[in-house]
């Protein structure tokens, strides 16, 4: 149950949110995408906008300018991103995104393990789930797997998303206007 405190933080998180959704796949398509899809689907039926779609290939230098470039737009509140987590030498999803986070979320990637070790044992550990913000976005990449995917939306990322918003985007009292 949530504290007095997060509750009202929620109640006063922005509703409906501007999100990119990228897959990190060097085989998938708009068409065989079943995870992005899985993402666009749960986050639309919570009354999200998505803004943009994208596959990328798990090069950081393709992944970087996307999330350099949906960061930089205001209206683009969240990049969620799907793919690419694994260890395999070809695996470079969190590489490139740890080091584009201005703030890390290590509570995120954490959350995701716990629940993950749930449902598949000790398997999770081969999971790089990471999360943060870019600037004012968050950042928030789930394992290419549908299964994680539903997961990871549905336990963590649907219900705090507009709450993790809100506090990226709250200005400091020192900050001035």
């Amino acid at each position: 149950m949530a504290s007095q405190s997060v509750a009202e933080h929620r109640a006063d998180a922005p509703g409906a949110l501007g999100l990119a959704v990228l897959t990190v796949s060097d085989t998938r398509t708009i068409e065989t995408d079943t995870s992005g899809a899985l993402i666009v689907a749960m986050a639309e039926a919570a009354g999200h906008r998505i803004l943009e779609r994208a596959i990328v290939p798990d090069e950081p230098d393709r992944m970087t300018p996307l999330f350099v470039g949906f960061a930089a737009r205001p209206e683009i509140h969240a990049i969620l991103v799907t793919g690419g987590t694994g260890i395999s030498s070809r695996d470079r999803t969190y590489e490139t995104v740890s080091a584009l986070l201005t703030r890390p979320l290590p509570g995120y990637g954490e959350l995701f393990r716990m629940l993950s070790y749930a449902e598949i044992g000790p398997a999770c550990l081969l999971s790089r789930a990471i999360g943060g913000l870019i600037g004012e976005s968050a950042v928030l990449v789930m394992p290419g797997s549908r299964a994680a995917v539903e997961l990871a939306m549905s336990r963590i990322i649907l219900p705090e998303l507009s709450h993790i918003v809100r506090e990226a985007r709250k200005k400091s009292a020192l900050a001035g206007p």
